[in-house]
């Protein structure tokens, strides 16, 4: 048993500002974040003791904006020590967070604060406010919008004023923290692949008691450093790489931004890291097109590293014999995998992957290149953690162990139930969609297929995404795309095939690597040529190879392709990198037309 000396437990704490204190109290002077300042391009820290100085001042401007307790305030800020202090000055006066994606459509946005009824509005700058206000003039509930970059006061609005005016110059005395463990902290928005999202109602105790739960299942301690990057409006940073870190005493590092996170990962050298799959996808695709263009002896050795590291793994796990081969592991550990994982900074110790499933190909990448990668599985719903694979018992091809004090269980539909302190109190504003979700009993319905062997959670697939053909037969399309997605030319895909004869994918092509097949089948590599009947003939022939495992059924007939990337600003992914799959399928409504048409 590891010793949880340095932790602070829920139970010492009454909320999340409580949690707070008894770490300001526990190790003032210790370093609690680490960040970048834009204007002068310097990294600095801040204790605990200065965070505490800091969310004081914030605490003292909201006094002065006549909110009352449950009243809600919002906040779409990348991640940084203002995050932070704007978070935690408003949840002590009993305020209720409203966190948004900075990278959110307009349309989401607005949306948001108005069925929130979010009465502060915390911004980047007029600039983007500027960008935002032909959504959101509308909103009267907003009484005060703070812009922190950027700033100037804006003689069109006069609720706008900037960070610099709003804070008070100097600390200022403030009432006591407020709130109880019971009361709602947050309400977060799922981020919807389809339809409007619906706000997540989550209590203080929901957070804690998910953040020490997942401070049980892995090794933490003081000395460790947490790169985040995942936006902290994502239930997965917040608890794992925000709150998490709090009760162990470990620092947070803010990374500047995903465009320098190959750079912030050597300079900070974090020993923690928490992303989702899409992330680890990039970073796959990364490795594997450079080590292509290598010699063939280099991408040999490469391979040879990769597959003793893997079976080193699974003899260090209990579940594969030693064999002399595995003699060669400390050589390429030496010549290959070590060259990588200092890329990554050189420390990682621990690296959490949750959100999305990540196909067995990419965890055996990792982990056989001595990264070790655990995955884990949650919801918003559920604060977010319900399992996670552990370092003693680590089997990537499933979700991991529930965590301790939840309850799970598999229903006759294969559907995974979770019941306990972790669950939601409910969506904001809609007892509808609350009730459809948690049944009588207190099961929430995850909507996920799963399967329940040896304590650990496997999932099977999504009730709503197995999609029935015309012939009746049943297909499985996250599994499907998961296995397309391992071939580096397909950028993003989406298999459709609901009532149809056959199935068909629509997908869009890395440019590079389209290129190249271009060159080889003797095309122009531009858009028109993706429609030639030899492209779409190598396009099937690699699919087919990609899905020969799968039942015979399960084949695609026809294509769709494009070279247009599929983003968060175009609306067809979320904000967390997910597709949004009816939102595409409408984009591309005149070729799946055409496709059946035929």
């Amino acid at each position: 048993m590891k010793s949880t000396t340095d932790y602070i437990s829920p139970e010492s704490c009454d909320s999340l500002p409580g949690l707070f204190l008894a770490r300001v109290a526990k190790s003032p002077d210790s370093v609690a974040y680490h960040y970048c300042n834009k204007m002068s391009d310097k990294w600095h820290t801040a204790t605990w003791k200065e965070m505490a100085q800091t969310v004081s001042r914030w605490r003292h401007a909201l006094q002065q904006e006549n909110l009352e307790t449950g009243d809600r305030v919002a906040v779409m800020l990348p991640n940084c020590p203002e995050w932070v202090a704007y978070d935690l000055a408003a949840l002590s006066l009993g305020l209720i967070v409203v966190p948004l994606f900075a990278n959110d459509r307009p349309g989401n946005i607005a949306h948001i604060l108005e069925n929130s009824e979010s009465k502060i509005f915390l911004c980047p700058g007029i600039q983007y406010w500027q960008h935002l206000s032909p959504d959101l003039d509308q909103l009267n509930s907003l009484q005060r919008i703070i812009t922190i970059d950027f700033c100037q006061i804006s003689k069109d609005d006069p609720r706008i004023t900037c960070i610099t005016n709003w804070l008070p110059d100097s600390l200022e005395s403030t009432p006591a923290y407020s709130p109880v463990i019971h009361e709602t902290a947050s309400i977060v928005y799922t981020s919807g692949t389809t339809g409007l999202p619906k706000g997540v109602m989550l209590s203080h105790r929901n957070i804690l008691e998910n953040s020490y739960g997942g401070l049980l299942c892995m090794d933490i301690y003081p000395g460790d450093t947490f790169l985040s990057f995942l936006p902290l409006s994502h239930m997965l940073e917040r608890t794992v790489g925000y709150y998490l870190p709090m009760m162990a005493g470990a620092r947070v590092a803010f990374a500047r931004s995903i465009a320098d996170l190959a750079n912030d990962l050597v300079t900070i050298k974090p020993t923690v890291l928490v992303a989702v799959p899409r992330i680890f996808e990039r970073i796959y695709a990364g490795v594997i097109r450079k080590i292509a263009s290598k010699p063939k002896p280099l991408i040999t050795l490469f391979h040879k590293a990769v597959e003793t590291g893997w079976n080193s793994f699974l003899h260090q796990q209990g579940r594969a014999p030693w064999s002399i081969a595995l003699l060669l592991h400390p050589i390429l550990d030496v010549l290959v995998a070590q060259k990588i994982r200092d890329k990554l900074g050189g420390r990682l110790r621990v690296i959490i992957t949750g959100g999305a499933p990540l196909s067995a190909e990419i965890s055996k990448f990792f982990i056989g290149l001595g990264l070790p990668l655990y995955q884990g599985y949650g919801l918003t719903e559920t604060s977010p953690i319900v399992s996670v694979n552990r370092p003693e018992d680590n089997r990537p091809d499933g979700v991991g162990k529930p965590l301790i004090g939840i309850e799970i269980k598999i229903d006759d539909e294969q559907e995974l139930l979770v019941r306990g302190s972790y669950v939601m109190q409910g969506y904001w504003k809609n007892d509808q969609a609350t009730a459809k979700t948690i049944d009588s009993d207190g099961w929430f319905h995850t909507g996920d297929k799963a399967s329940f062997t040896d304590g650990h959670i496997r999932i099977t697939g999504r009730l709503k995404e197995i999609i029935v053909l015309s012939n009746g037969e049943k297909v499985a399309l996250t599994d499907m795309e998961m296995a397309i997605a391992m071939d580096l030319l397909f950028e993003h895909n989406v298999v459709i095939g609901e009532g149809r004869p056959f199935l068909s994918m629509i997908g869009v092509l890395n440019q590079p690597l389209w290129e190249e097949l271009a060159e080889q089948l003797g095309v122009s590599p531009d858009p028109e040529s993706l429609k030639q009947p030899e492209v779409h003939s190598a396009i099937l022939a690699r699919l087919e190879k990609l899905l020969s495992q799968f039942p015979g059924f399960v084949f695609i007939k026809e294509v769709a392709l494009s070279l247009a990337p599929w983003t968060v600003e175009n609306g067809l992914l979320t904000p967390t990198l997910k597709l949004k799959r009816t939102v595409i399928e409408k984009h591309m409504e005149d070729e799946i037309k055409r496709i059946y048409d035929q």
